[in-house]
């Protein structure tokens, strides 16, 4: 089958086409299925993961455009965004704050976290001459991890309107923080 195939049928389960939901499976389940076992390194949470794309792909198939994007990339990248978000998903296994407290940073200097707060706050001075909204995008994508596709959505315009934004914000950081 084409990407025409995979688009018409990501159209009839748009529908809500119970036929063609699982013929999309069929064709699409082993591809996905290899990128969320990529990303995770784990078959069993990799097949839990392929579970809630295809719950997605259910729920969202109406969002599909078709000359936005190509359709097997659009499933790829919900099988991608739903892997990682599994990954943040995940709480690192901690021990008691308290003892934490008494080990030592062999590699932090007095003279090293003076430089550290001072490239933080050269960072902090370029990201304010950036827009709110585009500094925002950027501190949710970089520093809080959150997927372009969702950024999109908070801010209600399209997805390569967010990585538009994201690739200028980022060049101008880098051009204030050369300086």
């Amino acid at each position: 089958m084409t990407g025409d195939d995979i688009s018409y049928l990501i159209g009839r389960v748009s529908l809500k086409d119970r036929k063609a939901f699982a013929a999309l499976y069929d064709l699409t389940a082993s591809k996905l299925f290899g990128i969320c076992f990529r990303i995770l390194k784990d078959r069993s949470d990799a097949e839990e993961v392929l579970q809630d794309v295809y719950v997605k792909i259910w729920q969202r198939a109406d969002r599909y455009v078709e000359s936005e994007t190509q359709a097997m990339a659009w499933l790829a990248a919900i099988a991608r965004h739903q892997a990682i978000d599994r990954i943040r998903a995940r709480k690192p296994v901690t021990s008691d704050i308290d003892a934490a407290y008494d080990i030592a940073d062999p590699l932090a200097t007095p003279e090293d976290n003076a430089i550290l707060r001072s490239e933080g706050r050269r960072i902090d001075a370029c990201m304010e001459r950036l827009e709110p909204d585009k500094a925002s995008a950027v501190r949710r994508a970089y520093v809080e991890g959150i997927s372009y596709e969702e950024l999109a959505e908070m801010h209600g315009v399209p997805l390569n309107t967010v990585r538009t934004w994201l690739r200028r914000s980022l060049l101008k950081l880098r051009e204030c923080m050369s300086r």
